[in-house]
């Protein structure tokens, strides 16, 4: 599969999507997931990420305020020089509200690592999620530890992105190729996380492996950029959770000149890495606890991006609107309710509302449309719901589920 890219600079770019990819397709790679026992069910539940050399790295993590012992860990071993050359990560419990000891358990973890793979212990990073509030069960841990032997190949990618899923039905992968000073350079990514979503992170996990040559604070800033139009804006359900990062390591072993911001290929390395985060993104929506169907909202002709982007998120967060996908009702008055409430500048006699291609709403005024048309539409798996403002080149989109009876029926029953 070959996509244009259309570039901030116009420039045209081409990369390649790489079907069946993982963790373990770019150079220097190698991942597995073990069962160890953290979990009630005989899934796997403990995954690595082995990198061959130290590589570059940048993070992103939840804004909740009890941030959990891994994610503290992780900040300072990066903190330390940069560079990472392992990810551990356990499913089934994670190790949040669990106070000094916590911060103990996710130590001995990095220690651990760092023993049996002969690492520098600042060279781990510690990711875990699951149940808050329970402490980590150590002696499963510590054995599980020594289980692990990570392989080079894709079906180690696949076990590792299995390994890290708690309510997800599916594991979510992807993988782009792209030429950076003739030289192949690989992206690839696998997350978690299909409850508790919501923008400016939450009970999600992401891990992109490149082989990329790139310094940290190039790739941080690429990140952090690209994370407020990818994974920030994702909803499900409105909570905003305690363990969760996005991870990028770039090991440099493609041997391309070292990209930055003036690199004639930066713009298409930047773009392949959006592709790869805003794939992981979508499929952490589309898999939404409960979910029956994928909700993207694009927003157009608002005064700025960054309006259209918080226009495009109260959308697809709305109870109302989630409901009314969930129902295969054309209900587009709660489209309009969640556009008005955003505090974001609008002319609500400008306005035009699509569900699909079915305009249902014309410079403010409502427009003849078939119900029927549109319900057949609702019912499908993939719903884009489309506003225009009329008021400036603002662009924007983000992306959640429908909210249906089954969400009730997962989150009452969690810990059980």
């Amino acid at each position: 599969m070959t996509v244009i890219l259309e570039g901030r600079s116009n420039v045209s770019k081409r990369f390649k999507k790489v079907e069946n990819g993982s963790v373990t397709s770019p150079k220097g790679y190698s991942a597995t997931g073990i069962y160890a026992n953290l979990r009630k069910k005989d899934k796997l539940d403990l995954a690595i990420i082995l990198s061959e050399v130290p590589a570059s790295c940048a993070a992103v993590y939840t804004l909740n305020a009890f941030q959990a012992a891994p994610l503290k860990i992780t900040k300072d071993s990066i903190a330390k020089e940069g560079k990472l050359q392992a990810v551990i990560c356990n499913s089934g419990n994670a190790n949040a509200c669990t106070g000094e000891q916590g911060e103990k358990d996710a130590i001995r973890i990095r220690k651990e690592v760092s023993e049996k793979f002969s690492l520098k212990e600042h060279y781990i990073a510690v990711a875990s999620t699951g149940v808050i509030g329970e402490l980590m069960p150590m002696d499963k841990i510590s054995a599980g530890i020594e289980q692990l032997s990570p392989v080079p190949s894709i079906e180690g990618g696949d076990l590792f992105s299995k390994a890290i899923l708690t309510t997800d039905l599916v594991a979510k992968t992807t993988c782009y190729e792209i030429v950076v000073n003739g030289k192949t350079v690989t992206i690839a990514g696998a997350a978690k996380g299909s409850g508790m979503i919501h923008p400016n992170m939450a009970t999600m996990l992401g891990f992109v492996t490149t082989d990329a040559n790139i310094e940290s604070k190039d790739l941080q800033y690429a990140l952090s950029d690209i994370t407020n139009k990818t994974f920030n804006r994702i909803t499900v359900d409105g909570d905003t959770s305690t363990n969760d990062m996005v991870l990028v390591m770039a090991n440099g072993m493609a041997e391309n000149e070292s990209l930055t911001t003036d690199h004639p290929d930066w713009e298409v390395f930047y773009q392949a890495l959006q592709m790869a985060c805003e794939d992981l993104a979508k499929e952490i929506a589309r898999d939404g606890e409960g979910a029956t169907k994928l909700v993207e909202v694009q927003v157009e002709g608002a005064l700025s991006d960054e309006d259209a982007g918080k226009i495009a998120k109260s959308v697809v967060g709305s109870s109302l609107v989630k409901t009314a996908v969930f129902g295969a009702d054309a209900n587009w008055g709660r489209i309009i309710c969640a556009v008005g409430y955003t505090g974001v500048e609008v002319n609500p006699s400008l306005v035009d509302v699509f569900i699909g291609d079915i305009q249902m709403l014309k410079a403010g005024q409502p427009i003849p449309f078939s119900e029927e048309d549109a319900t057949l539409y609702l019912k499908g798996k993939e719903v884009v719901i489309k506003v225009n403002l009329h008021i400036g080149e603002g662009e924007g989109k983000a992306w959640g589920c429908d909210l249906s009876y089954d969400y009730v029926r997962i989150n009452g029953s969690y810990r059980s």
